[in-house]
């Protein structure tokens, strides 16, 4: 029985496992700074377009309560319901263009993942872990991989 106890001792220290925050990556990793960058980058037309409509529709509304007295009432619907069709259209484009950026975002996140998850088993092979996690609600410091992650990432990035 003691040699049993004293085997699986041993054999539990030769058991190594590390563990990786991925929210810290996200955060600190240059490649995901360029990423949000380069996704700025491209839907920044799209931005100021939104921008300029909600400006249109904003002064629109306000000349409609700053002429609303003297108008006629035919007039007045009119204006109001130019004014409802351009608020709709800006709304869908706005709609539009958060669940673009969100599709997007996810793509360039999955992409990320995959990257983080490449470095993630390089590092386990090399160092011959055999068992690396994502997250975890308590680990000792000398397991966190994560430090080494960003390093390799910001490594590849300067390639």
């Amino acid at each position: 029985m003691a040699g049993l106890l004293a085997f699986a001792q041993v054999h539990a220290q030769a058991f190594r496992i590390g563990v990786v925050d991925p929210d810290r990556v996200f955060k600190e990793a240059n490649s995901v700074k360029v990423t949000q960058q380069r996704l700025q980058q491209e839907f920044a037309a799209r931005e100021k377009v939104l921008v300029d409509q909600g400006t249109a529709v904003r002064a629109m509304g306000e000349a409609l309560d700053r002429d609303a007295p003297t108008l006629s009432e035919s007039v007045r619907v009119n204006r109001q319901r130019q004014l409802a069709e351009r608020d709709l259209e800006f709304q869908r484009a706005r709609r539009t263009m958060q669940e673009d950026l969100d599709t997007r975002t996810n793509e360039e996140r999955a992409r990320l993942m995959e990257q983080i998850n490449l470095v993630v088993k390089q590092i386990a092979e090399a160092e011959k872990f055999d068992l690396v996690l994502q997250q975890a609600v308590y680990f000792n410091p000398k397991n966190d991989l994560t430090s080494k992650v960003i390093q390799i990432l910001n490594a590849q990035g300067a390639k």
